[in-house]
């Protein structure tokens, strides 16, 4: 097998996963109720846009895959092997979101999520962050969180966690 066939069968499968998840989001799309709300756009608007999404870049992904491969793709940027430590990084910021949320609130959880991501983006990077950058990424985290969560609990009014119960943290 050539190095170009070995190349255009991992792009293949890669586009036959995007299409396949697409597909599954779809079917999961398919227990949702479609009563309209607000506006017109009922729950299950959103993971039908993405599986239909999905499925055309998958699609054609296979397609480009399967006929002139990623010719023009440029060779990896990176180390040789994938830096482990950044994953545990980036796994604990999730896991600490899902286990503190309801606990210490979106915003806050969030922000703690990020902060524990970025740290692990940082190292891959060689880079060690000091106190300042800690408090930079802890205000970027808060800047992001913090919208999102008001615009989720008072423009659409989903509930969220909060910290307190006035709504605004």
């Amino acid at each position: 097998m050539t190095q170009q066939t070995s190349q255009r069968t991992v792009q293949t499968l890669v586009g036959g996963l995007v299409l396949l998840t697409g597909l599954g989001l779809a079917f999961g799309a398919l227990r949702i109720p479609g009563e309209a709300g607000y506006g017109g756009v009922g729950p299950n608007f959103l993971p039908w846009s993405v599986s239909l999404v999905l499925t055309i870049c998958g699609v054609m992904i296979v397609r480009e895959a399967r006929t002139t491969g990623f010719s023009e793709l440029a060779p990896p940027s990176g180390g040789e092997r994938a830096w482990w430590p950044g994953l545990v990084w980036v796994s604990a910021g999730l896991l600490a979101n899902a286990a503190l949320l309801t606990t210490i609130g979106f915003i806050l959880s969030c922000t703690l999520c990020y902060l524990l991501a970025v740290q692990g983006l940082r190292r891959a990077q060689d880079q060690r962050p000091g106190v300042r950058d800690l408090v930079v990424d802890v205000v970027a985290g808060l800047a992001i969180s913090a919208p999102v969560f008001w615009m989720f609990t008072k423009f659409l009014a989903i509930n969220l966690p909060g910290l307190t119960g006035t709504g605004w943290i």
